[in-house]
């Protein structure tokens, strides 16, 4: 009989050590589940709080992929041209050559547009969606150069795709065109 009782002591005990806390369990001890990545909980022995771990791990969610591991098929640039003054180094960015080394980079002039960065998967459906403001020239080529997949076939021409212009509406694109 106490081996039954201790053989089930212990394996509560056990399942108590493994399992999960809820959202609130978590909240109680002071971590909020929905943001703590575990790879946090791992770095709390660095600041001698190696007796936060176990709860730690049990609150946390588990990391993503890093992101400079992941890679997108394709990407789409885009871009209002009247907004180059406001972003030179876009500008600059498209008007040099670093373009043509991205096979799977298209640029989209869409009026009015802030410059982002979408990144498509194999199938063309947009995965992530980033505001590329405060990037740099550099900073954009190295993006490319990090995250799209690379294409195999040597090839080194990239599209560029302009905003159906009406015809009442000639003369407004055209003196904002590169």
């Amino acid at each position: 009989m106490q081996k039954l009782v201790l053989f089930t002591l212990v394996a509560i005990t056990c399942q108590q050590t493994h399992a999960e806390f809820t959202a609130a369990d978590c909240r109680e001890l002071g971590f909020i589940k929905a943001q703590l990545m575990c790879s946090s909980c791992d770095k709390l022995d660095d600041f001698g709080l190696e007796t936060l771990k176990t709860p730690c791990k049990q609150c946390c969610t588990l990391d993503q992929q890093p992101a400079a591991q992941r890679t997108y098929a394709k990407a789409i640039l885009e871009v209002c041209t009247c907004k180059f003054r406001a972003y030179p180094q876009i500008q600059a960015f498209i008007q040099s050559g670093r373009p043509a080394k991205f096979p799977n980079l298209q640029i989209k002039y869409v009026r009015g547009l802030d410059p982002v960065v979408k990144l498509l998967d194999a199938a063309g459906k947009v995965q992530e969606t980033l505001s590329i403001t405060k990037w740099n020239t550099d900073t954009v080529e190295e993006f490319f150069e990090t995250h799209l997949a690379k294409d195999g076939k040597g090839k080194s021409s990239y599209s560029v795709v302009e905003e159906a212009v009406d015809d009442d509406d000639d003369d407004y694109l055209l003196t904002n065109k590169v």
